[in-house]
């Protein structure tokens, strides 16, 4: 049975918690969040859990004690608590009160988090006994701060403790008159792509997203979840799906125990996992090694970062035959607006990818509009359509919807060169290139600030690297720029599978230059080098920091 969720709304009043208050009608005693907590002294796991029923009424004793202590409707609120119960009950809360949780990937780096989060000037911080020595250790990105509760022990810092919030009498709480346009959260993006923004997340935004997810990928009413990045795990009491915290940390999903991922799986019946490519490759591997079947999954969501068809033929073999990996394509700003699944990538597109297509990322997701538009770094203030390239050219991808976000927090210059305003609505630059083939679907080709610009033409990434990539004995490839555009030396760097091996001699680099000379793609790269290890960012180990390279390359080839 599908879960009835509410409709498009065209009312303005909009407040995304009530769609928890909604399941805990629906299915009270159903369990909504299952964390491991330890084990027996037989090595069995244990859980804690909340029903939607105990998780909508501690929110609600939350949101009273936030209330009370000064935090309500638009305060900026830093939220620095591990996944857990009281991740689930605190964000609710917050969404109840009408502030604005606050929110950066701590895998972005320290120096990186501690920008975004002055930036944000936040006047409330809740966090655990470790973020606050933090918040301490870091005054001045905090000097914003007023009010601050301690999750756990409160050490030599004052505030409130969220023990003292709990102590308030249970009742209801009536969630703040929001509006749909109204900001409910900042996300700030990873940065491993650009410089980290802080994108303003609306109460519509959010209501959008969970109707989308559950179009999409057709989520019924008995799915349990295992979400193994935080923030999505959050859509999962709106969505009427149980969620198992999974016993990892959420920010290096390259280094994750796969079997205590398999364990959760079976123990608990997981029929939906969200996992990072990085986390799908380590769990896959591991699975198909031991001959591990997971007969209870039927949907596997992948997305952070470019899924190989390799990775994805490998998680494959864990699956029974009607399972699907699903690899939606989009940002922090706009997520999801494509999606393509594993039948027709092993089937179809994934041969195509190897002769340099891109990769295929998909059709748009139910309304949402994508089109490709001409390549420009320069801010595009309105929307015509003679910006939209021809079928098969290869431009930026551009998306309007109502799950797309209209502005960054304060950061005018961010909005002028992502946004395009078309009458009431904004369309969202993704900062990534490809191309509409004749079914409809969208091939990637990489990030616009990496394409090549060279005299003879312009290269994109992804479809020259592919083509290097063929070779066995490459690991990966990365396409540089050296010099100045439009006047670029291209140059393909290596990263062989052997690395500091014999590989590294004559032999590799003349069987890579010859298969540079059969494709036109790269039929003009004559430089190859060779690197041990590329620089990688921390979460997905996947989206190589192209920049970092070319500097390299360019002292290397002087």
């Amino acid at each position: 049975m599908t879960q009835s969720l509410q409709p498009k709304s065209d009312s303005k009043q909009m407040n995304i918690a009530s769609h928890l208050t909604q399941m805990a009608k629906q299915q009270p005693y159903k369990r909504a969040v299952v964390f491991p907590s330890g084990r027996d002294e037989d090595g069995r796991v244990t859980y804690s859990q909340l029903t939607f029923r105990q998780l909508d009424m501690e929110s609600d004793c939350l949101a009273h004690g936030l209330d009370s202590v000064g935090i309500t409707r638009g305060t900026r609120t830093v939220l620095m608590v591990p996944p857990s119960l009281n991740f689930f009950t605190l964000t609710f809360a917050l969404f109840k009160t009408g502030a604005i949780p606050v929110v950066v990937d701590p895998g972005m780096g320290i120096q990186r988090m501690l920008s975004c989060l002055k930036d944000s000037r936040p006047e409330a911080f809740i966090g655990i006994s470790k973020a606050h020595a933090f918040r301490m250790l870091h005054p001045s990105s905090f000097r914003t701060v007023r009010t601050c509760i301690t999750v756990g022990s409160r050490w030599f810092w004052r505030g409130h403790s969220l023990k003292d919030l709990r102590l308030t009498p249970w009742q209801v709480f009536p969630p703040a008159a929001t509006q749909k346009e109204e900001a409910a959260a900042i996300l700030f993006t990873t940065g491993s792509t650009g410089p980290a923004k802080g994108a303003v997340y609306s109460h519509g935004n959010f209501d959008a997203q969970i109707r989308h997810i559950q179009s999409h990928f057709q989520i019924s009413g008995d799915e349990i979840d295992l979400p193994t990045f935080p923030l999505f795990a959050l859509f999962d009491p709106a969505l009427g799906m149980t969620a198992i915290i999974p016993d990892m940390d959420p920010t290096q999903p390259a280094k994750v125990d796969p079997e205590q991922i398999i364990e959760a799986i079976i123990n608990q019946g997981v029929t939906n996992m969200f996992a990072s490519p990085a986390l799908l490759d380590r769990v896959g591997s591991f699975g198909k090694q031991h001959g591990i079947k997971l007969p209870s999954l039927k949907r596997v969501v992948s997305a952070g970062a470019p899924v190989s068809p390799a990775n994805i033929d490998q998680f494959s073999h864990l699956l029974c035959d009607a399972a699907e990996v699903h690899t939606p394509y989009g940002a922090t700003e706009a997520v999801p607006i494509l999606s393509i699944a594993s039948r027709e990538i092993l089937s179809d597109t994934r041969k195509l990818t190897e002769k340099g297509y891109g990769i295929c990322v998909g059709r748009p997701i139910d309304d949402l509009e994508v089109r490709i538009i001409k390549i420009t770094d320069t801010p595009i203030a309105r929307w015509s359509d003679e910006i939209v390239v021809p079928p098969a050219e290869i431009g930026e991808i551009a998306v309007k919807g109502d799950l797309v976000t209209c502005n960054y927090f304060e950061n005018r210059d961010a909005d002028s060169l992502a946004k395009i305003r078309d009458g009431k609505d904004t369309w969202h630059r993704m900062g990534d290139l490809g191309w509409t083939d004749t079914k409809g679907r969208i091939w990637f080709c990489g990030r616009k600030s990496h394409r090549v610009q060279t005299p003879s033409g312009t290269l994109y990434t992804i479809p020259c690297e592919a083509i290097f990539n063929n070779h066995p004995d490459v690991l990966r490839s990365a396409l540089v720029g050296v010099g100045k555009p439009p006047n670029q030396k291209p140059v393909i760097i290596i990263q062989t599978r052997q690395a500091g091996s014999s590989l590294h001699g004559n032999d590799l680099e003349m069987e890579l230059l010859e298969l540079a000379a059969k494709s036109p793609l790269t039929k003009d790269i004559d430089t190859i080098l060779f690197h041990t290890e590329f620089p990688v960012d921390i979460r997905h180990n996947a989206k190589i920091y192209r920049e970092q390279l070319a500097a390299w390359a360019e002292k290397k080839i002087r």
